[in-house]
């Protein structure tokens, strides 16, 4: 008997779910294994958007499953995760009920297949909904605090593409080439979707894809004209393009071989330069002081909610605390190599406060203020001078991901130890 079209892509999500909830791997290190017997690019992309939708909505999935259920399913039983899956297509990809069924099922058998199937109909029959906002786990919401509603809102949806320009003089003709909008100079936003090897620019190194946020770290740091920036923990390289475009001499650190694979390629893809050290951040000793550092510290990536909801069920406080050790030892470092009246940018994509504001307050260099008129219209810095994102921020404009970020100042006299 010949499988319903799409089972293979339907097999794969279940993988990436189970990864994910079962084994605490993120959805891009699970990928490739999980859908490497699906062919089609089509294919891979459902698998991929079928367990990214599952895990954004799954405390409200999970939620009609009990609703239609005598009792609750264990959390790893099988039959809940192919509902998980097959709720998911129906409510947030608009996949027909018939079709889910067609697919779904045979993903399970036995008497797991005929409670899936019984539970599937009794909610098809109720005409189940969702709410406008996924609901967040409860540990999540307490972590995340009174912006939680909000951010919550900003997760209901994938997000928009965003292209940082290699010359930011250029965003209006490229924003007329490409339909895009802009929030800021150098700044273009599109809906996602695209083939990006295929928009016009992409071959000529004219931009590169970086989430708003994520650009704002470099953009802090100003024009180079010329001095010497460390971009610590750089890969996969957009700030060291923004640093370099910027006229930076850039040295670009990371430990990631893969990773600054990634940054050889978009460099020579832009026409940009690089000086790229492969080493340990933690045992490296550079040669020279720099006249600033961008520490966008490896983190747990919370902010990133949006394109990666996993993180909102993998991340807990034991990775939070390691996370947190980590980038403290790494501002320890860095501070000390920054010559005199040189300039340190800090920052995280993670929405909690062990890797953002305690992290700030530990730093013994002078505050270089944020500034409202270095970001874009109606984001605004801390009373500390910081900056704090999130993805309840730029609600009608599409959203951006979470970041902390800090600027400091080393003493003009002598750079601190």
């Amino acid at each position: 008997m010949a499988q319903p079209t799409g089972i293979h892509a339907r097999r794969a999500s279940l993988r990436l779910l189970d990864a994910v909830l079962r084994r605490g791997e993120t959805l891009d290190i699970a990928f490739a294994a999980a859908t490497k017997d699906v062919r089609k690019f089509e294919d891979k992309a459902l698998a991929r958007a079928i367990a990214s939708e599952s895990l954004r909505w799954l405390v409200d999935l999970d939620d009609l499953i009990d609703s239609a259920t005598k009792k609750p399913l264990p959390d790893d039983a099988k039959a809940r995760m192919v509902l998980r899956l097959m709720l998911a297509q129906w409510l947030r990809l608009d996949t027909p009920p018939h079709a889910v069924v067609a697919t779904g099922l045979d993903l399970l058998s036995g008497g797991p297949r005929r409670l899936a199937h019984g539970v599937f109909s009794t909610l098809t029959k109720r005409e189940a909904q969702l709410a406008d906002a996924p609901t967040l786990p409860a540990d999540v919401a307490a972590r995340w605090g009174e912006r939680a509603p909000a951010i919550a809102a900003g997760l209901a949806e994938p997000p928009p593409l965003d292209l940082t320009l290699r010359d930011p003089e250029q965003t209006a003709h490229w924003a007329n080439q490409l339909s895009a909008d802009s929030l800021m100079p150098g700044h273009l936003r599109l809906p996602r979707g695209g083939n990006v090897e295929k928009l016009p620019g992409f071959a000529e190194g004219a931009w590169w894809v970086q989430d708003l946020a994520a650009s704002l770290p470099a953009r802090l740091l100003g024009q180079g004209e010329g001095r010497h920036v460390l971009d610590l923990c750089a890969a996969p390289g957009g700030k060291s393009l923004q640093l370099a475009a910027q006229g930076w001499q850039v040295t670009s650190l990371d430990i990631s071989k893969r990773r600054l694979e990634l940054l050889r390629a978009n460099l020579n893809r832009t026409g940009l330069k690089a000086s790229i050290v492969r080493t340990d951040a933690l045992t490296w000793e550079p040669k020279h002081k720099y006249d600033a550092i961008l520490l966008d510290a490896p983190c747990t990536a919370t902010g990133t909610a949006r394109r990666h909801p996993d993180v909102i069920h993998r991340i807990g406080p034991r990775q939070i605390e390691e996370m947190a050790e980590l980038q403290s030892a790494l501002v320890e470092r860095a501070q000390g190599w920054l010559k005199p009246g040189g300039t340190l940018v800090y920052a995280t994509c993670s929405l909690e406060r062990e890797e953002g504001e305690d992290q700030a307050s530990a730093i013994t260099l002078a505050t270089d203020a944020i500034r409202a008129d270095e970001l874009p219209e109606s984001i605004v810095p801390t009373s500390e001078g910081w900056l704090r994102t999130d993805p309840g921020m730029l609600e009608d404009q599409g959203g951006l991901d979470g970041f902390f970020i800090g600027r400091w100042k080393a003493d003009q006299a002598s750079a601190s130890a």
